[in-house]
């Protein structure tokens, strides 16, 4: 089976169309039917629907997909760590949950890249099912979330706490600007706790699952909101956002995952002063 088959399948699903597919191979529409056909055949079954309209996946190809997508990464992977750089003898596969990355995840991989001279490091964006996903199959070595993960062959311990405080650019905080409250998504957890200080009639106008956007909103547009701590602290030095007194602040834990197998490469992911 030819990896840049599997590659060309992605693509097309991905882009919906054989035509924008080649475009971005860089490669005839020909070549991409003929590589989908090569594919089908050695796996023994339809796995996209064509026509002029666009391609969209069979169930066999619903199927394939995931797979394909953990054979590609295998692949990059294995590449990678076949061309390190000099004086780098190892390639350390990191996930970070998209909202602990700013200010959290950047520092314990800087942090981490200073200590480890000899290690190159790979950092994936994934929420945790994808996380898992990619532990449990050896693409990645560790993954930073919300939430442990504890799935067969993973250890988990508590990185760091996240504070999470209420902001406002506006100087002075008015009852009236709440209908300009912005929610974030923290989860489960902390979903619970705020549902207990915020009435159900008093829901917010908008919502944002990723911290970094909801701070983009709140200065672009005005409002409040929870945030990391981290992630405004120079925001609020620099005068453009205010703490609001009176409320409640949440404490969100962060997690380290990773495969137990990894600990012989990377001893120091089981040690809590890392």
């Amino acid at each position: 089976m030819n990896i840049s088959a599997i590659q060309t399948f992605l693509t097309v699903v991905r882009t919906g169309n054989l035509n924008r597919a080649a475009d971005q191979l860089n490669v005839t529409q020909s070549a991409v039917t003929a590589r989908l056909d090569t594919l089908e055949q050695a796996l023994g079954a339809k796995l996209l629907t064509r026509s002029r309209k666009g391609a969209s996946l069979t169930k066999p190809g619903f199927a394939f997909l995931e797979q394909a997508e953990v054979i590609v990464r295998s692949w990059e992977n294995a590449r990678a760590r076949s061309s390190l750089p000099r004086g780098v003898t190892r390639l350390f596969s990191f996930v970070c949950h998209p909202s602990l990355w700013t200010g959290l995840g950047e520092e314990w991989i800087a942090a981490l890249r200073s200590r480890q001279i000899e290690t190159a490091i790979e950092v994936w964006t994934g929420l945790s099912s994808d996380a898992a996903r990619w532990l449990q199959s050896g693409l990645s070595d560790a993954a930073l979330l919300p939430e442990p993960l504890n799935d067969p062959g993973l250890e988990s311990r508590e990185l760091l706490t996240d504070r999470l405080v209420h902001v406002t650019p506006h100087k002075t905080h008015h009852k009236s600007r709440d209908r300009d409250y912005i929610y974030v998504d923290y989860g489960p957890a902390i979903r619970a706790q705020h549902a207990q200080i915020l009435p159900a009639d008093e829901t917010a106008a908008v919502a944002h699952s990723n911290p970094d956007w909801a701070l983009a909103h709140l200065l672009a547009h005005g409002g409040s909101a929870y945030l990391p701590e981290r992630l405004i602290k120079n925001h609020v030095a620099a005068g453009q956002l205010h703490k609001i007194s009176g409320t409640p602040e949440f404490t969100r834990r962060t997690h380290l995952s990773w495969r137990k197998s990894s600990e012989a490469t990377f001893p120091w992911l089981a040690d809590p002063k890392n």
